[in-house]
C-alpha cells in the first residue's frame, strides 16, 4: 500500500524527537507514537514539508498546553484506551515522506496513518496553538534526514 498524502488533522505513526532531545543534540526519537499531522506546505523547492505535534500519556503540567484526545476518537483511531493528549508546545517539522516516519505493520507504507481527527477537536487544537505559538511558547524542531 502507498503512503498517504499528509493533511492537517491526520494522526500518523512516527518518531518523534522531543525538544529537549534535539538541545541535547540527538537526531533520532526515542519511541514511535501517534502524532498529528498541523500543517503541510510546499517549499520553493517544491518538497512537502510537514509539521506534527506529539500524543502522549503524560498529563499536561498546565492544562492550556496540551488537548486530551477525546476516548472515542482514540477507539476510532486504534490507539489503546489510556488516556492521552496531544502537546500543542513543541512540533517537528520534516520533509515528506522523511525516514522517521514509522508503518504499524512492516512492509505496508499505508500503515503510517491512523486516520483523521474530528474537525470540531482539530479546529480546538489549531487555535490553542496559534495562540501558544503567539505567546512565544511553542518549539519548533526540524528534523534532517
Amino acid at each position: 500500500m502507498k503512503l498517504p498524502v499528509p493533511e492537517p488533522g491526520l494522526v500518523i505513526r512516527y518518531s518523534y524527537l522531543w525538544a529537549s532531545e534535539a538541545q541535547l543534540r540527538r537526531e533520532e526519537g526515542v519511541k514511535d507514537r501517534p502524532c498529528a499531522i498541523v500543517l503541510v506546505v510546499r517549499n520553493e523547492a517544491d518538497d512537502l514539508i510537514v509539521r506534527v505535534l506529539p500524543v502522549t500519556h503524560s498529563p499536561p503540567n498546565d492544562p492550556q498546553e496540551a488537548l486530551e484526545m477525546p476516548a472515542a476518537t482514540k477507539a476510532r483511531l486504534g490507539l489503546n484506551a489510556e488516556r492521552s493528549w496531544v502537546v500543542l508546545t513543541e512540533s517537528n517539522e520534516f520533509a515528506w515522506p522523511g525516514p522517521d516516519l514509522r508503518p504499524a505493520v512492516p512492509g505496508d507504507a499505508g500503515s503510517v496513518a491512523f486516520g483523521f481527527l474530528p474537525p470540531r477537536f482539530f479546529r480546538a487544537l489549531r487555535d490553542r496553538l496559534v495562540e501558544l505559538h503567539r505567546q512565544r511558547r511553542h518549539a519548533r524542531v526540524s528534523r534532517t534526514e
